[in-house]
């Protein structure tokens, strides 16, 4: 079985994100981490020709305008407009996601969300 994966990993993302309080704990980073499952053909080529290859360089563009289309209240949310905006493309066809923040406690610690979608789920996803 062949596959062909893209990974991004430890983006930073400049995303406001979630409301608190003057005894709450401040996230001073945002980090993406997304792993697009592709067609092999787009990795295993026989010619060093951009046509050939997935351009992940727009989809990148496109999450940089989306975390900082607005104030976030959940990470949810945001995870689920990067996704719908990964649906976008028809070379992904299955993806795994998380979104984490730091620090959580004491300057320490990252939390996140992690949504893992395969062929069916972005197949359902591209439907609506």
């Amino acid at each position: 079985m062949r596959v062909a994966q893209i990974e991004l990993c430890d983006l930073r993302i400049a995303a406001a994100i979630g409301t608190y309080g003057p005894q709450d704990v401040v996230p001073d980073a945002h980090i993406l981490d997304l792993t697009l499952t592709i067609a092999p053909d787009l990795v295993q080529v026989s010619v060093d020709d951009m046509a050939l290859v997935f351009d992940y360089d727009p989809l990148i563009a496109q999450i940089n305008q989306i975390a900082q289309a607005q104030n976030y209240e959940t990470q949810e949310y945001l995870m689920t407009r990067i996704v719908n905006a990964c649906a976008g493309y028809s070379q992904i066809i299955a993806l795994n996601i998380c979104l984490r923040k730091q620090p959580v406690l004491g300057g320490t610690g990252s939390l996140g969300v992690r949504l893992a979608l395969g062929t069916e789920e972005m197949t359902a996803l591209r439907k609506r």
